[in-house]
């Protein structure tokens, strides 16, 4: 594989929504769309019966997975899965299609090892991510579905969007996630309240038993992210994803003033939440962590602190393609230097 350290200088002469363009091309080649299953015990693919566990009724064989914002229309899943990555989550899907907000939307934070984005759920809409999906699912590695409320739609008339989404994907991923957390939306984090949440659980839990996620934003007190997830739990939710991107502007030296912070700048802040989640909700709920982890050391971090799965993004396009292959081998060697033989004697670890 081509030395990605020797090749990153020049992607990022490129904007950052071009260098992203790029790479989804290549990940929707025809020979990596082309992977058997029975293939992916390669040099990326890492799949030790230390790493496995069972969740949502699926087989992870390993806890990395992509977060949700860098396969928006479910292009590139086997790509993504020839990567490394135990499972994806696709989208953030809106019900009907939509640009996002202008370019430049998306920026990067070289010196801060991040990324700012502002890209506003731009997506295909759903006829055509259900139409791929449709074509794929079921898949050999777990399958994530993000989903979130178009611009135009009214916070009144919110709820719609996100139950027209649920009856037309539920059947389609292994859990959904309820994307309210955006800072990129006007409007859609004013729905993390008890009157919203008490009303899409009770009705998604009309349409399906699929797993059904929320994601949170990172820019909550604890108290209130603990209340809002406790909440969520109570009224049907099946795990939650801790946290999304900050608007913490002053976490940067030259911040943009719009769009999200992921990245290692979020690491702390990110964490700061799911710790304070996971006591209250360890042992009750499936907790999946994102945010700022970009090796192995944060991920069994987050793993011991409580996730049973953990996301990376913004640390793939800093750290290049072996990034998952060396996440997953450095985590294999602090288990079995803690004396764990399954990843699931690791979760949690600090809890009990």
């Amino acid at each position: 594989m081509i030395n990605y350290e020797s090749l990153k200088p020049w992607l990022f002469k490129l904007e950052p929504e071009t260098a992203h363009h790029l790479a989804e091309a290549v990940l929707r080649l025809p020979n990596l769309c082309q992977i058997p299953f029975n293939s992916f015990l390669s040099d990326h693919f890492v799949a030790e019966d230390i790493l496995t566990q069972e969740l949502f009724g699926r087989k992870f064989y390993n806890p990395i997975g992509l977060g949700a914002g860098f396969d928006k229309n479910a292009t590139m899943i086997r790509g993504i899965q020839a990567l490394g990555f135990g499972f994806t989550e696709i989208g953030t899907v809106t019900p009907k299609p939509q640009a996002g907000n202008e370019k430049p939307r998306m920026f990067r934070h070289i010196e801060e090892r991040s990324i700012q984005n502002a890209m506003g759920f731009n997506n295909d809409g759903l006829l055509k991510v259900q139409q791929r999906l449709k074509q794929i699912y079921p898949f050999a590695t777990p399958i994530g579905v993000n989903i979130g409320k178009n611009k135009v739609t009214p916070e009144a008339e919110a709820i719609n969007d996100y139950t027209t989404l649920i009856k037309a994907l539920h059947t389609l991923g292994d859990y959904l996630v309820i994307n309210i957390s955006s800072p990129n939306t006007p409007g859609l984090r004013d729905l993390q309240n008890e009157e919203f949440i008490t009303r899409l659980f009770e009705e998604a839990k009309k349409i399906t038993t699929k797993p059904i996620l929320l994601k949170i934003a990172p820019d909550m007190t604890p108290e209130d992210a603990v209340a809002l997830t406790t909440l969520a739990v109570a009224k049907g939710a099946d795990g939650i994803i801790a946290t999304n991107t900050t608007v913490d502007y002053s976490l940067v030296k030259e911040p943009k003033e719009k769009g999200g912070l992921s990245g290692a700048v979020l690491t702390e802040k990110s964490f700061a939440i799911f710790e304070a989640i996971a006591k209250e909700l360890y042992g009750k709920t499936t907790l999946i962590s994102v945010g700022g982890i970009n090796n192995a050391q944060e991920a069994y971090r987050r793993i011991k602190a409580g996730a049973s799965l953990v996301q990376i993004y913004s640390g793939l396009i800093y750290g290049g393609p072996n990034m998952i292959r060396d996440i997953n081998h450095d985590l294999i060697a602090l288990l079995k230097t803690d004396g764990y033989t399954n990843i699931t004697q690791a979760i949690g670890a600090e809890r009990k």
